[in-house]
């Protein structure tokens, strides 16, 4: 069985590449348009380090870099930065309801553990949150 070089790409995208790609959806539902220094900015990152990060993504097929050096996702990056910002959102959630810790604590630990998360556990995390929050709702 051949290996595709989208299957590697697919695989070679870290923790850094899908904070990259949520970093840009989550300006660009902000802002607009994106470009990396904007990314560097929310980021704390060098803009050199940025670019080489968007060079990555380019050639992986998550981002085009217009003329203007606009940033813009591709169906396939809007995609997995849509299903990394929902984790992020989840979790998040799931962190305030379950370990009574502060919602800034929370956001932190939900950026680190919505990389490695199994996807049948976010379901049922999920699940959780969506259950408590219609419970927490008829209670009000």
């Amino acid at each position: 069985m051949s290996t595709s070089t989208h299957d590697i790409h697919e695989k070679a995208l870290y923790e850094s590449g899908e904070d990259y790609l949520e970093t840009i959806l989550i300006l660009q539902k902000e802002k607009g348009s994106v470009r990396s220094v904007d990314i560097a900015r929310e980021l704390n990152y060098s803009r050199p380090s940025v670019s080489r990060a968007m060079g990555v993504l380019e050639k992986s097929g998550f981002i085009i870099k217009k003329e203007d050096n606009e940033i813009v996702l591709t169906k396939e990056g809007l995609a997995r930065a849509k299903g990394i910002y929902e984790r992020h959102i989840y979790l998040t959630k799931f962190l305030s309801m379950t370990a009574g810790v502060s919602s800034h604590l929370a956001e932190k630990d939900a950026c680190r553990i919505e990389h490695i998360l199994s996807p049948g556990t976010f379901i049922g995390i999920k699940n959780y949150v969506k259950a408590h929050e219609k419970e927490a709702g008829k209670s009000e």
